[in-house]
């Protein structure tokens, strides 16, 4: 996981500290980023998940 590139692109869209899951969606899309790993850096940031709708994030 590219910490790094992640925290870059949550800056880029506004993101602090939470995020809707479309949101997460278009960010993986938009920059190349599994979201995986966002949900990863999520997690470990405490940067919260709302209105998911496949449950892909926890």
């Amino acid at each position: 996981m590219d910490e790094e590139k992640i925290r870059n692109a949550f800056e880029a869209e506004g993101i602090t500290k939470d995020i809707k899951c479309p949101q997460a969606f278009a960010i993986s899309e938009k920059y190349g980023i599994s979201k995986m790993d966002i949900a990863r850096y999520c997690n470990t940031h405490g940067v919260k998940i709302r209105a998911c709708q496949l449950g892909c994030f926890k």
